[in-house]
């Protein structure tokens, strides 16, 4: 009788001989995967280990007098160009850091630009559909843009959710280009241990920010859009993912003096609460105080 197929991704706050890449939180010191987002609390190392089918990529793009657009379309140029002739092809989940995202008036803001620059940069496989993503502000002052790819030999199973526009549609509205990203993935769906993996999620209903000036409603509405996209990859795999099976998750705090009333309120959603670190960032809309992102393994 054959074994079961064994998981081919994990994650962890230990790092191993089998890490693809351990995120550092807290640090601007000279790492590839260090994340410029003051960590609040919780775990200050995320590591994911991998068995082959998965590679890393970090591009980090430095950004000439504040021009995060060109910055960005070189980035993705140098990560389509490293990833599409390689033997894992298949962009699955990306991160997206750099500072002052909520910069600019209009469509002059910063993270419009980034759209603008990694939209003109991308091949068609790209958006067929685009990956699960996020893109946070980070601390200090505009100089580099982080570029972090998970690649993979196939490709995952793109997630949306019912409760909010596709981000590749949102209207005019929103910017020049719509951002490119799914609001999640599952990976490893023909093995024992499947695993969903969320975009960065909001206070976002439709296309539209909700709860401005309330934080804890914000939290509240992210965390019903990160249920409901639970239930998506439920309906997507067969396999439930339950909160309680949480393997690390990410919390973006516009304002560090929020950090009380996320942790009352994440203390009460079932996730475990030795694997939510609380990072100091921006959200990509400026209206918008908190954003979640996670990975869940199946039960």
């Amino acid at each position: 009788m054959n074994s079961p197929t064994p998981p081919r991704l994990r994650v962890t706050a230990d790092t191993g001989p089998d890490a693809l890449v351990a995120f550092i939180f807290g640090t601007a010191a000279a790492v590839p995967s260090a994340v410029d987002c003051g960590l609040l609390a919780g775990p200050p190392v995320e590591a994911w280990c991998g068995n082959g089918h998965y590679a890393v990529r970090v591009i980090e793009q430095p950004e000439a007098g504040g021009d995060i657009e060109t910055a960005t379309a070189q980035a993705y140029a140098r990560l389509l160009a490293e990833v599409r002739p390689s033997t894992h092809p298949y962009l699955i989940r990306i991160w997206n850091y750099f500072a002052a995202i909520n910069e600019g008036e209009g469509d002059q803001e910063r993270y419009r630009r980034f759209c603008v620059g990694r939209a003109g940069a991308v091949d068609g496989m790209f958006n067929q559909p685009p990956p699960a993503a996020t893109a946070i502000g980070s601390d200090g002052v505009p100089g580099r843009l982080q570029v972090v790819a998970l690649c993979s030999k196939s490709p995952g199973i793109a997630l949306e959710n019912p409760r909010q526009t596709p981000a590749w549609r949102y209207p005019r509205e929103h910017g020049p280009v719509s951002p490119g990203f799914s609001r999640g993935a599952v990976l490893d769906a023909d093995t024992v241990k499947p695993r969903l993996l969320a975009s960065g999620t909001a206070s976002i209903v439709g296309h539209v920010s909700r709860h401005v000036g309330d934080f804890a409603a914000q939290l509240r509405e992210s965390l019903d859009n990160l249920a409901t996209l639970l239930d998506q990859g439920h309906q997507a795999t067969g396999r439930e993912f339950p909160p309680a099976h949480c393997e690390a998750l990410r919390v973006y705090l516009r304002h560090p003096g929020d950090l009380a009333a996320a942790q009352a309120i994440l203390a009460t959603a079932g996730l475990p609460g030795e694997r939510i670190s609380y990072l100091r960032g921006d959200v990509c809309r400026r209206e918008l105080d908190v954003e979640l992102e996670g990975v869940f393994v199946a039960a």
